[in-house]
């Protein structure tokens, strides 16, 4: 039989390491001295404590040291055990090499104040889609789309003072907050992209890369108005009513339309309420009252193809606040100023 100290020195193990263990379960003496506690190990518990002091040092668990020491007897079964904490170790390697390079591509990012942008092509040509046809003309005064980012959130924001269109997307977003406006151009472009698209945004340029295609441009030198003023400003709608796309469609199609003109340009507005019964009627100019809202019938055909087929949830709320067009479910919509018949 062999002392604790001959133990620890036999094993590589601390005097209070092999205590650890005893209290643990996982190496119980042969032996304690019922009067001095002294503890005393067999020849084959030595054997134990150098495998323990080596499992140890690879960072097996207690657990499954304690597993291990049981299993002595069988050779291949520790092997496997073995072979099975490699394959963590190393997976776990891989993970932290990921992460550091993260970490890099950070520190990259915010030292260049540029923010990258991850996120799948359909999805972004989804959201622009549902936004784009609010951008002025490339003539007019915002001819272009907000990129805003946020936590795990790209936001982009079409206006041209007569009507907004708003769609949010989650994506990985790393680096400072960016809020940039680009071109008209350069988003039809990404419209194109397929597989995985990297955008990369910087008041100073954009990048945007997807299966080896790469696009840069710059951002336009405006600035954007604050949406937020009509996205939050905490007021519930009047009247709130869910509507099918295409039934809308015909109603807008074939509603009595009233001409207008602004700076030029020839258009008509539609007038239209909700019923009792909760459903939208269009009405004739004769009949517009206070319950009624007017706004561009071209902006709003617009905005019904942008909310896709289904259905439409219209917001009201009298006939100088502006038209809400959501789609249910969805972090996209589009607002319509009113129109005063």
């Amino acid at each position: 039989m062999r002392g604790i100290g001959e133990v620890a020195r036999a094993s590589g193990l601390a005097v209070s390491a092999l205590r650890f263990y005893d209290a643990a379960g996982v190496l119980v003496p042969a032996e304690v001295d019922a009067v001095t506690g002294y503890r005393r190990y067999s020849d084959e518990q030595v054997r134990a404590a150098r495998l323990i002091a080596g499992l140890r040092r690879v960072g097996l668990p207690v657990a499954e040291i304690a597993e291990a020491v049981r299993e002595m007897g069988e050779p291949a079964a520790v092997r496997r055990r073995l072979d099975r904490h490699r394959r963590r170790l190393e997976d776990g390697l891989a993970d932290a090499k990921r992460a550091l390079l993260r970490i890099h591509a950070l520190l990259d990012l915010e030292e260049n104040l540029m923010t990258r942008v991850t996120l799948p092509a359909a999805a972004l040509a989804a959201s622009l889609d549902a936004v784009r046809f609010a951008a002025a003309d490339p003539a007019g005064l915002l001819p272009g789309v907000l990129f805003e980012t946020g936590d795990g959130l790209l936001t982009l924001v079409a206006t041209d003072r007569f009507r907004m269109a708003l769609a949010e997307v989650a994506a990985d977003v790393e680096g400072p907050p960016a809020r940039v406006s680009l071109p008209l151009a350069f988003v039809e472009r990404l419209r194109g992209l397929s597989g995985a698209v990297t955008l990369d945004l910087a008041e100073s340029g954009v990048r945007a890369e997807a299966g080896g295609t790469v696009l840069d441009d710059k951002p336009l030198p405006v600035d954007f108005p604050d949406y937020r003023r009509l996205v939050e400003h905490g007021r519930e709608p009047a009247t709130r009513v869910t509507i099918d796309t295409a039934r809308l469609r015909e109603l807008v199609a074939a509603a009595p339309g009233t001409p207008r003109e602004h700076e030029g340009h020839p258009y008509e507005i539609v007038i239209f309420g909700v019923d009792r019964d909760g459903s939208v009627r269009l009405a004739a100019e004769s009949e517009w009252s206070e319950q009624h809202v007017a706004v561009n019938r071209e902006f709003l055909l617009q905005a019904l193809d942008a909310g896709g087929a289904g259905q439409l949830v219209l917001e009201l709320d009298g006939p100088i606040q502006p038209l809400a067009v959501r789609v249910p479910g969805e972090s996209r919509f589009s607002i319509l100023m009113p129109v005063r018949p």
